[in-house]
């Protein structure tokens, strides 16, 4: 067999066809969870990309054992924000914990209150001494994630504050492809002769936020089309939670009613932010996909029931898990480590809110 294994060689290990095996990898489509299982242990197996990185699935083979020896057996999570079965990570941490699990890792979550954020205190659940390792998911607050990153233990980001601008974080840090399929989501907007394309989202947010701005911002001048500020609702106001809180929702609506034309078009930083604007549309009378068109980013359970269901760019937790356990494993066993931005792959779903 050739070094690099393909989603072929698996599929012919299993005697599966090859689509089989890239909806299991990809957690796309519909698979039996067994199926989806088998295909992912023989991956693991063979050494598929980043599949090869850790014995999540027992095997006898010693030159894997990918772990230290370690009195420290328990990962925390720490998040500022509650974590609903709507919001991409849920799926995200489900896998991650079931993998920790197998390798003989505990899981703890800590919900970090106004207060620690504020005085940067850890909470009084937290146990460093039995702690190997931190993910953080939802934590914004660029002051605590410093103050996180100086505790000297592994420390992994799932997204992050804005970081572009400033000194990085000392730690890995995991991102979904925030460009991509923005730019695929632009370029075929102007094919179908949809050139005024705004963005709405608290850019400020979180660099995920930022960055699909800025995917947006570069598809648009490559395209040789500008930017109009008016049709990028991109601030917010000060102490204003972004985005599913009825303030900000009547943030949009003022900032809609300024607008002296809609564009065709508004990407939004994520579900949320477009089921906010379809609400404030509703209560304007303006009709989506038939007034302007909307693209959302998550693939939420939410684009897939509102009407109309919305054109969305899906996030493969599965792989995000996956990936997770990979960055954090790793650091465990090599602190050394040169600090790791990792990015995994999108897909672009075009549903009603575009006509499709």
């Amino acid at each position: 067999m050739a070094d690099r294994v393909t989603i072929q060689d698996i599929a012919d290990e299993l005697g599966v066809s090859r689509n089989t095996v890239s909806k299991a990898i990809n957690n796309t489509g519909l698979l039996a969870d067994a199926t989806r299982e088998r295909v992912l242990k023989k991956a693991i197996e063979m050494g598929y990309k980043q599949f090869s990185y850790a014995m999540i699935y027992n095997s006898n083979r010693p030159e894997v054992n990918f772990l230290p020896e370690t009195t420290k057996r328990e990962i925390s999570l720490f998040t500022s924000n509650s974590i609903g079965s709507s919001h991409f990570a849920s799926t995200m941490l489900d896998k991650f914990q079931r993998e920790l699990s197998g390798l003989g890792y505990s899981f703890t979550m800590h919900r970090i209150q106004k207060h620690e954020l504020e005085s940067l205190s850890l909470p009084n659940t937290y146990n460093k001494e039995r702690t190997a390792g931190i993910i953080c998911v939802e934590m914004f607050n660029r002051d605590y994630c410093y103050m996180l990153c100086d505790l000297d233990l592994p420390t992994l980001f799932v997204d992050t504050p804005i970081i572009d601008y400033d000194k990085p974080l000392k730690s890995d840090c995991l991102y979904m492809d925030n460009q991509t399929n923005i730019c695929c989501f632009v370029w075929e907007m102007i094919r179908r002769g949809k050139k005024k394309i705004g963005f709405i989202g608290d850019i400020m947010h979180c660099q995920s936020f930022y960055e699909r701005f800025l995917a947006y911002r570069n598809s648009m001048y490559l395209a040789g089309l500008s930017c109009s500020e008016e049709y990028c609702i991109i601030k917010n106001r000060p102490g204003i939670q972004t985005p599913g809180y009825e303030p900000y929702r009547a943030y949009l609506k003022e900032q809609i009613q300024k607008l002296k034309e809609l564009p065709d078009v508004f990407i939004c930083a994520n579900d949320f932010v477009a089921v906010d604007i379809m609400n404030v549309f509703r209560e304007l009378g303006i009709s989506v996909p038939q007034d302007i068109y909307l693209c959302g980013f998550d693939d939420s359970p939410e684009s897939k029931v509102t009407s109309p269901t919305l054109t969305t760019i899906h996030i493969h937790s599965q792989i995000m898990g996956f990936s997770a356990v990979h960055l954090l494993m790793s650091r465990i066993k090599e602190p050394s480590l040169n600090f790791r931005r990792i990015y995994t792959e999108t897909s672009l779903v075009y549903r009603e809110s575009t006509e499709d």
